[in-house]
């Protein structure tokens, strides 16, 4: 039930809001921190759409029990608010892996070398 309203969220609107959050993360994602090529940018934006939609709900309620206000907005603000900082989190955090990854075999390749 949509608390500012009182009414029924329909789920295509709750499907929408997801979407809309997802776009929009990915499209600030890719503006934020521009990519090498169209490849990079439609992985990333891929990448952020999806993970916006399928943890969107679930990120939305922790987002706004964190914050302290469930009670306050409705499910498709939820959805939305979830999906964005989903989408737009999911890039930076396949950045920081890759960093690491990176750091790695960076460090078994010098450790290697040096035998």
């Amino acid at each position: 039930m949509d608390t500012m309203t009182g009414e029924i969220a329909s789920p295509l609107a709750l499907w929408g809001a997801k979407l809309a959050g997802a776009v929009g993360g990915s499209v600030i994602s890719i503006a934020y921190l521009l990519p090498a090529g169209r490849r990079e940018a439609a992985v990333r934006f891929l990448a952020g759409a999806v993970t916006g939609l399928v943890f969107g709900g679930p990120a939305g309620l922790a987002l706004a029990d964190q914050l302290g206000f469930t009670e306050r907005i409705g499910a498709a603000e939820l959805a939305l608010m979830g999906s964005a900082a989903a989408s737009l989190c999911a890039w930076w955090a396949l950045g920081v892996l890759q960093r690491f990854a990176e750091g790695l075999t960076s460090a078994v390749g010098r450790r290697g070398g040096g035998a």
